[in-house]
């Protein structure tokens, strides 16, 4: 594909999303049917989707609009990219611009629009966070760093990093949590890597390795809200625990044992039916689901849903 027909796919993913279908949603439907493009392809469209999404307000003010072609235009203006070779109408390229959309906007003033964050969040953001509500507005507009937990029990984490910088993955240590490495280079290989083939890796951000590394030592560990897992799986990998997982809804956890067994890990799933007969616990993990504001960074569309 060329650079302006991954412009025409966004803008077709972006308007599908416009009739209410999440982002995710939108991007697998537009792969399956468009077998034509790579995986390069697909990155990068998804790397535009994301953009506009960290984004939207801004783009929605240099844009015009909140159509998927006016978004693309107003984050490709926020990025100082030349539109013009874009939309060329070439090929599968966009149609050019029109006059009204080839003049750029005044650059916007309100906060809300630089903080790129709907107007009812504002008041909350800087009761919530004081001093640093703008530099946690600005960072959400960003792309959050990858990190792996390194399964320990496997492997040492000099030898992961070695190991993936052989597979073109560049690594360093993240102070957070003495199992954390924080990719600086080729996350994309990350799936494909015998450290991750191989369970001596698990993709988790840092601060929640940490969370797990700060329980203190016990023989039955319960992760109470486990969602896909992560945190139960970084609890086994400490072997002197008999770990299990529970979520409300199971199907949170329906990945769960293929990573478990790529790790060597055991992790016993239990329904909430089953909870009062599973014994007693020495410790309970209750990480429980809230606003989510602390996951927009990696998943910015939940900033305006």
């Amino acid at each position: 594909m060329t650079p302006g027909a991954r412009i025409s796919a966004a803008i077709e993913i972006l308007n599908t999303m416009a009739d209410g279908v999440p982002a995710e949603q939108a991007l697998t439907r537009w792969a399956r049917g468009s077998r034509y493009a790579g995986s390069k392809d697909r990155a990068a469209v998804r790397d535009h989707v994301f953009d506009v999404l960290r984004q939207r307000r801004l783009a929605a003010h240099l844009g015009g609009g909140d159509t998927g072609r006016a978004l693309m235009i107003g984050v490709l203006r926020a990025q100082g990219i030349d539109l013009a070779p874009l939309f060329n109408g070439q090929g599968h390229a966009p149609l050019p611009l029109s006059d009204a959309e080839a003049t750029a906007p005044n650059a916007p003033s309100d906060m809300a629009t630089l903080w790129n964050l709907p107007d009812w969040i504002i008041p909350l953001f800087q009761a919530s966070l004081g001093a640093d509500a703008e530099a946690v507005a600005q960072a959400l507009q960003s792309r959050a760093p990858i990190s792996v937990r390194v399964n320990t029990a496997q492997a040492t984490v000099t030898d992961v990093a070695e190991a993936l910088a052989e597979a073109g993955i560049e690594t360093r240590r993240n102070d957070l949590c003495a199992t954390a490495l924080t990719v600086t280079e080729g996350e994309r290989k990350l799936r494909n890597s015998d450290s991750y083939l191989h369970g001596d890796i698990e993709l988790q951000d840092a601060a929640s390795q940490a969370v797990v590394a700060a329980l203190p030592d016990a023989e039955r560990m319960l992760d109470y809200c486990a969602g896909g897992g992560g945190k139960a799986l970084a609890m086994a990998a400490r072997r002197d625990a008999t770990v299990f997982a529970h979520d409300i809804d199971p199907r949170r956890m329906v990945d769960l044992p293929a990573r478990a067994d790529r790790a060597g890990a055991t992790v016993r799933q239990v329904t909430t039916d089953e909870l009062d007969g599973a014994g007693r616990f020495d410790v309970v993990l209750c990480d429980a689901p809230c606003s989510g504001s602390g996951s927009w960074r990696r998943s910015p569309e939940g900033k305006w849903t």
